[in-house]
């Protein structure tokens, strides 16, 4: 039993959607050029992220093939759901594109005269574009429709993000002291008023 994104028609709606949502996300990599101070500060969590997803991914896969006794009930609606949350999720993610403007950087990097981005998504939770990157691969989960590939896509994301926002909020604080202190203290960092 092959895993709906695999299967005709489903393949050219996954595909499609995947496609859309992971060309943004290249482009925007392609702009954001580090400087020479980043990589110090940045502490490898790039990589985490690019690496730590594509093993996800691709385990994820492998196991919807060999292991469909682990599928997740009716495959039809999970498929839909995964649709949905990845379409969410790249939407979310092109919101704190549109949010952070210059300040959206791939790797960890703070400017001196950086302000506290408190708009739109950001004045809820500290993080939507790592919520957004959650929901990318935790639809890709969802959509293959096996427990086991679902377990191992949200665990990595929620590792490598957590990784990440641990670097981050150190070089935020760094910078910008006690106004990311303060912004820290009203919100949370992935869900609004939970964590």
């Amino acid at each position: 039993m092959r895993p709906l994104p695999f299967v005709w028609p489903y393949w050219l709606i996954f595909w499609s959607v995947f496609f859309w949502a992971f060309v943004i996300e290249a482009a925007f990599m392609k702009r954001a050029v580090p400087d020479s101070k980043s990589s110090v500060v940045d502490k490898g969590s790039v990589w985490g992220v690019i690496v730590g997803h594509n093993i996800a991914v691709i385990l994820g896969i492998l196991i919807a093939f060999r292991l469909p006794e682990l599928s997740i009930g009716n495959r039809v609606a999970m498929f839909w759901l995964g649709i949905a949350v990845l379409v969410a999720g790249s939407l979310l993610r092109r919101h704190c594109f549109r949010m952070l403007g210059q300040y959206f950087t791939y790797v960890v990097q703070v400017q001196g005269d950086q302000p506290v981005i408190e708009r739109g998504a950001y004045r809820w939770i500290r993080h939507p574009s790592y919520t957004a990157g959650m929901l990318l691969f935790i639809g890709i989960g969802v959509s293959l429709a096996n427990w086991l590939s679902l377990a191992i896509l949200f665990v990595t994301t929620v590792a490598v993000y957590s990784y990440r926002v641990r670097i981050e909020e150190r070089a935020l604080l760094a910078s910008m002291g006690d106004r990311y202190r303060e912004y820290m203290s009203r919100t949370k960092r992935f869900v609004p008023f939970i964590v």
